[in-house]
């Protein structure tokens, strides 16, 4: 299946929150059970920009478009029309834009999608779909990102986004069932992105 690469270069186009929730929609109505919510397509492509350059460089969309949801069937599976496919595929590529000239221009301005939870009286961040969507991304170059999750900077940033994405099991003092813990380790998900933008190495 042939893809359009990511420009860079391209204008800015953000989704408005219309669009967002309508690019939401038209992935979970895919007949697909490994289809990506929209907080994980965001951890996805925030992980593209931030991580290895060679990796969102060098790799055809291909081979990372279609993990948004679950991969290409046959005969066009599981978009019901190419129409569908191309209007998902223009949608994806504006976000990671929008992502992309946030964390150049505006970092400090920059917003992931985090679920929210709420018992009545408060909010709390829920960064696990997001974190999940993230390691998707590192997945697809271990070995580039290994140094990364090496380093005595960045490893222990990347550990809550590990923790809440299931990659690492908690301790028993890190209870992730408790909402307070898990907007803690969201926010400092958040900030991993931010050291990862410093390049300390």
């Amino acid at each position: 299946m042939d893809y359009p690469r990511y420009n860079p270069d391209s204008p800015n186009d953000p989704l408005s929150e219309e669009e967002l929730q309508a690019l939401d929609t038209l992935l979970q109505d895919l007949p697909s059970e490994a289809t990506m919510p929209i907080d994980a397509i965001d951890g996805f492509l925030t992980a593209l920009l931030v991580g290895p350059a060679e990796v969102l460089g060098s790799l055809p969309t291909a081979d990372w478009l279609p993990l948004v949801w679950g991969g290409d069937g046959d005969n066009g599976a599981p978009f019901p029309s190419n129409q569908k496919r191309k209007r998902t595929t223009v949608l994806i590529l504006r976000h990671l834009q929008s992502i992309a000239c946030q964390l150049r221009d505006a970092p400090e301005a920059w917003e992931p999608i985090f679920s929210v939870a709420d018992d009545g009286e408060r909010e709390w961040a829920d960064a696990g779909d997001w974190c999940t969507g993230f390691l998707q991304a590192t997945d697809l170059a271990p070995d580039a990102w290994a140094p990364f999750f090496d380093h005595p900077i960045l490893g222990p940033a990347l550990l809550p986004i590990a923790l809440l994405g299931g990659d690492v099991e908690a301790d028993a003092a890190t209870d992730l069932d408790n909402p307070e813990v898990r907007d803690q380790l969201s926010r400092a998900a958040a900030d991993a992105v931010m050291q990862l933008m410093q390049d300390p190495s």
